[in-house]
């Protein structure tokens, strides 16, 4: 078999099935992300979404019987909203991050991902794949970078030359012998900006991320949001394009390559209050072919209401006061009162203080305090 062009032959038909960019590597050990995994893990600055045992997200071996290769994808998405709606006093906004615009990527990258497995099974029967997007064993930006397709940025988002920062990755772990390709130059050099304009300090130093203190990841967890972060929220209802937006690579770089990925603008920038009142199947049939839906709807209010609190949008005070005294989750009826008192209307102070004699959650109970103690600082 030649396999060299058996190499150039999948890069022909990945182009035709609308993959931007497509790279290879072996099947070696990735022997220095195992390194900066153990300490990550060390240091506490693991998100808990990951792989649990490293040693599978380095060795290829592990998760696959006899690998050689691994061939790695990327598919560009947006970073600019065509008719983008206004966020005004009355009908405030949230926002979700790019990389939640249009159908959830995984779905797509896994569909590329299977016909480019057809292709291969059906010029080489015997050959063998594993395909993964996101969720599978292999960190994707390791991979990634060692199959040329980008280099890790300070802002830990594989940079690519010709789409910068704003793309989906994927990988395909097989027994073919093909050519790896050399890895991109680091591109970064001195520039530091991402590091400084992390609004949570995430970001410890380049390529170094403290999952816990990053707005992506707080977005996704379903407690109380710490105290700390809540101000760093802003109208962001789902992820954080933070790091990205201030990246110089990333100028100018806006690709609408893919119809799948173009963001409705009611949904990718929808409307706070409506949030709130959503039953689980009109959030479902709304929101459940992105991305940013994978943790339920809990979330998605919790920081809404958040965003309310940013805007101190006063007329969502009654919605808010009803979901602190009959929403059945503590998170959302808690969150709700702290953000009546951050909004600071009289309404709402009288709401708070009747809501506190008739609580009972502990943890409710603290954030009608909280929500109160405003109140007290307005007045000192």
């Amino acid at each position: 078999m030649n396999y060299a062009q058996l190499k150039q032959d999948i890069i022909a038909y990945s182009k035709e099935i609308g993959i931007d960019k497509i790279g290879f590597t072996s099947a070696s050990a990735f022997d220095e992300m195992k390194s900066r995994l153990i300490r990550q893990q060390e240091l506490g600055y693991q998100s808990g979404f990951e792989e649990k045992d490293i040693e599978k997200r380095v060795h290829p071996d592990l998760i696959f019987d006899k690998p050689k290769s691994i061939i790695a994808i990327a598919l560009a998405y947006p970073s600019k909203m065509k008719d983008a709606p206004l966020s005004k006093k009355g009908a405030r906004r949230g926002l979700f991050a790019r990389a939640s615009w249009g159908q959830d990527y995984h779905h797509v990258l896994r569909d590329k991902l299977a016909q480019l497995e057809a292709y291969i099974i059906e010029r080489i029967p015997e050959a063998k794949c594993k395909s993964m997007v996101d969720t599978g064993e292999l960190v994707d930006r390791a991979v990634a970078e060692r199959a040329g397709i980008g280099w890790s940025g300070k802002n830990c988002a594989i940079i690519t030359p010709e789409f910068g920062s704003y793309v989906y990755l994927g990988e395909m772990i097989t027994n073919l012998p093909l050519e790896p390709d050399e890895p991109t130059e680091e591109g970064c050099g001195d520039c530091n900006i991402c590091v400084d304009a992390c609004p949570t300090g995430a970001l410890i130093q380049g390529g170094q991320l403290d999952a816990q203190k990053c707005i992506a990841f707080l977005t996704q967890t379903k407690g109380f949001l710490p105290d700390e972060f809540r101000s760093k929220l802003g109208n962001r209802i789902y992820g954080c394009d933070t790091c990205q937006l201030v990246c110089p690579k990333n100028k100018k770089m806006d690709f609408h390559l893919h119809e799948e990925f173009e963001p409705d603008p009611e949904i990718a920038k929808p409307l706070l209050q409506p949030l709130l009142q959503l039953s689980n199947r009109e959030f479902k049939e709304t929101y459940g072919h992105v991305a940013g839906s994978w943790r339920g709807k809990k979330p998605i209010q919790r920081n809404a209401i958040i965003a309310l609190a940013h805007y101190k949008e006063e007329g969502a005070v009654p919605d808010l006061v009803q979901l602190m005294k009959e929403d059945p989750r503590p998170v959302i009826r808690g969150t709700a009162a702290w953000a009546i008192g951050k909004i600071g209307t009289g309404e709402g102070k009288e709401a708070l203080e009747s809501q506190l004699v008739k609580e009972k959650d502990p943890e409710v109970i603290e954030e009608i305090q909280k929500g109160l103690s405003f109140f007290e600082e307005i007045n000192a």
